[in-house]
């Protein structure tokens, strides 16, 4: 995958953190159910949590560390297939940018919301 253009680097940098919050506002979400489980005691709870945190911080590091035009095509491909930009921000994407997110999404098989 080639660098992404300049006017799409700059749409990421400022759409990315909003899609961090969509992220973490979704994580804890889950937090909230696996919390108010009744069938199941606290350490399963415990348990649950500490994995959906270790999952979703494995997640976090694909989508958003370390974010650089280098692998932004990648990274924006990952956010997009997690379900965290709407139609209205991906649309803002120049076409070049979202025929290679839309391949690269066919390519790949990503945890998806």
């Amino acid at each position: 995958m080639g660098q992404i253009k300049e006017s799409d680097w700059k749409l990421l940098k400022q759409i990315a953190p909003v899609a961090l919050e969509r992220f973490c506002r979704r994580t804890l979400a889950e937090i909230d159910r696996i919390t108010s489980d009744g069938t199941r005691n606290y350490h399963q709870r415990y348990l649950a949590i500490f994995a959906v945190i270790r999952d979703r911080d494995k997640e976090i590091e694909k989508a958003f560390n370390g974010l650089r035009r280098s692998t932004a095509i990648l990274q924006l491909s990952i956010i997009y297939s997690y379900g965290l930009l709407d139609d209205e921000e991906f649309l803002r994407f120049s076409a070049e940018t979202r025929a290679a997110i839309s391949s690269f999404s066919k390519m790949t098989t990503i945890r998806s919301w």
